[in-house]
């Protein structure tokens, strides 16, 4: 999953949350998963705006020396 499956993942977790009646255990099932696809696209944005050669590993980026090019 990418960035933007993780945030579309989220937002259709919430939608679902929603669509419950009664705030119960199946609302609250969508609301888990939901934090953490938002939590994961935050973590994705950040790593990928990042200089580091360490978050480019870790978002899963082949390193080069381009990644490391000063931003202007």
């Amino acid at each position: 999953m990418n960035r933007p499956d993780h945030y579309r993942e989220a937002e259709r977790l919430l939608e679902e949350a929603q669509s419950h009646k009664e705030p119960g255990s199946s609302a609250l099932w969508c609301l888990e998963p939901a934090k953490l696809h938002a939590a994961l696209a935050q973590v994705a944005t950040t790593a990928l705006n990042s200089d580091g050669r360490g978050w480019t590993e870790v978002a899963g980026r082949q390193f080069s020396s381009m990644n490391l090019a000063p931003r202007k």
